[in-house]
């Protein structure tokens, strides 16, 4: 099995894990997990699964310029994954962008597959 692929399936199982113990271990994991994404772009750049990943934990962080910078990234490199497109839309939402602006994504989304190496941003509709 492909060695970033392996790292990219452990980083989904961590951040399951940072959203099980959320209060207990959310920075511990948060840390570990930008290490680990930040080592596997060091290796593959361009890796979209990995660009995704790091822009939606930056989201959770609510760091939204570095999220959308590691987003558009991905999407400027023809990512077609489902989650790039409503992370980008929950980034936008919390950036108080229009609707219109982030409405877009949310529909090329439902077309959209999501790779099983990805992940959603969290996103709290009470909060907006």
């Amino acid at each position: 099995m492909n060695n970033i692929r392996q790292r990219l399936e452990n980083v989904k199982k961590l951040q399951a894990k940072r959203w099980d113990n959320e209060e207990k271990h959310w920075d511990e994991i948060t840390e570990l997990l930008i290490k680990e994404l930040d080592e596997i772009l060091l290796i593959e750049p361009e890796n979209t699964a990995a660009l995704i990943n790091i822009g939606a934990v930056y989201s959770d962080l609510g760091e939204n310029e570095t999220a959308i910078y590691y987003l558009k990234q991905a999407l400027h490199l023809g990512s077609e994954d489902k989650n790039l497109y409503i992370n980008l839309a929950i980034v936008m939402v919390d950036m108080g962008m229009h609707a219109e602006e982030y409405h877009e994504y949310l529909e090329i989304a439902e077309d959209k597959k999501e790779d099983p190496l990805t992940f959603k941003a969290y996103f709290d509709p009470q909060s907006h």
